[in-house]
């Protein structure tokens, strides 16, 4: 894998890539960062294994659905903790993760009616966003380390990272009722390789 050619291809923004990103990042892995516009999207969608980005390919052959490229690049790079429960309950976090994903989305990207966003947007922030980190929250109190699994970063860190600086934060508010994700967040935050990605990333939308 260390000579692997990746290819990630997504849109111009950080959704559901953005975590990969990060991964990729942290391990230090030099990947091709192919970023299409909302335009040439018809033009590509063809050419991705399940009609939906983002994509990533391994030396030339495709691969996709987010969850499964996360959990792949984790295993890989040494990301997704040491044994079958590690991995279990980094699972856990990872799949949290996608069910609030997938509840923003509804409001965020599927809904036309205005006021119904509106509303859709604050019921995600005020009702489900707490309940997420709450659940996050007590997972940390499992492990007296402040990562979620281990003693180093995980996949599941690399989530809540996201949670804070990707596409979904508008819709969390990581403050001070919960502070072992604020101590968690400041130990990944401190890793050098993910700090230097997160001052040097492009600018996006969300």
């Amino acid at each position: 894998m260390a000579d692997a050619k990746l290819r990630l291809i997504y849109f111009d923004f950080r959704g559901r890539a953005e975590i990969a990103r990060l991964l990729l990042a942290a391990a230090g892995k030099e990947y091709d960062d192919v970023r299409y516009t909302m335009e040439e999207w018809p033009r590509i969608k063809p050419t991705t294994p399940y009609g939906q980005v983002p994509v990533l390919e391994v030396d030339g052959v495709r691969f996709g659905l987010s969850i499964a490229i996360y959990k792949f690049l984790a295993r890989e790079f040494n990301f997704y903790g040491k044994n079958n429960m590690e991995h279990f309950k980094i699972d856990e976090i990872v799949h949290l993760y996608g069910d609030f994903f997938n509840t923003v989305i509804r409001f965020w990207f599927y809904t036309e009616d205005e006021d119904a966003k509106n509303a859709g947007i604050k019921y995600c922030k005020e009702t489900e966003s707490p309940k997420l980190l709450g659940f996050l929250e007590r997972s940390l109190r499992n492990n007296d380390t402040g990562y979620f699994v281990g003693d180093g970063i995980t996949l599941a860190d690399i989530v809540l990272l996201d949670l804070e600086t990707g596409s979904l934060a508008t819709f969390v508010d990581i403050n001070n009722n919960y502070p072992l994700l604020k101590r968690n967040l400041q130990l990944v935050r401190g890793n050098h390789r993910i700090a230097d990605y997160l001052t040097q990333r492009k600018e996006a939308p969300y």
